[in-house]
């Protein structure tokens, strides 16, 4: 690969860091052409888009860039496969699952909405992370909460009311 190839390289690397929020690390090495391919077909169904970089090239992209990755650049060692996701979950979800035919492949680390997660074993935590948009769904439903229970009362007590008044009224004639 010539210098210009590889500052190409580091350049759209840097672009795909930059553009995704969520940055999955993971190590693939050992699994055959059949299962890799399986791997990746599984990926595009849950649009999680996966490359298999150099560990130098990708390092030089994180120190380009202009977020703070932390300590995700010690886990560079060996092969590794990069996964992005709109989702924060999605690619835990679908390593977890793949685990289940296949032992990899194995989390070395990942980079949520400014959050670094180093090692295998935190790959349950980030299955039950919730995205942005199923915190906000959660919020809304609490606060929408209260203000139906006491609608519902009024409205329940308004037709209590009402029917009281109704009753008394007919009982006085």
């Amino acid at each position: 690969m010539t210098r210009e190839e590889k500052s190409q390289v580091i350049e759209d690397l840097t672009a795909e860091l930059a553009n995704n929020a969520n940055i999955y690390l993971t190590d693939i090495s050992g699994l055959n052409a059949g299962t890799t391919s399986n791997l990746r077909r599984a990926a595009f169904k849950a649009n999680v888009q996966m490359a298999v970089v150099k560990n130098t090239l990708l390092e030089k992209a994180m120190e380009a860039s202009d977020r703070d990755f932390g300590d995700l650049a010690s886990v560079l060692k060996g092969n590794t496969s990069v996964m992005y996701s709109e989702t924060g979950n999605a690619p835990a979800k679908l390593i977890k699952t793949f685990r289940k035919k296949s032992e990899k492949p194995l989390l070395k680390g990942a980079f949520i909405e400014e959050a670094v997660y180093i090692g295998d074993d935190q790959l349950d935590m980030l299955v039950d992370i919730k995205s942005k948009e199923e915190l906000i769904g959660e919020i809304v439903g609490l606060l929408q909460s209260p203000a139906k229970n006491v609608i519902s009362a009024l409205k329940s007590g308004g037709g209590t009311i009402a029917g009281l008044i109704k009753t008394l009224s007919e009982r006085s004639e």
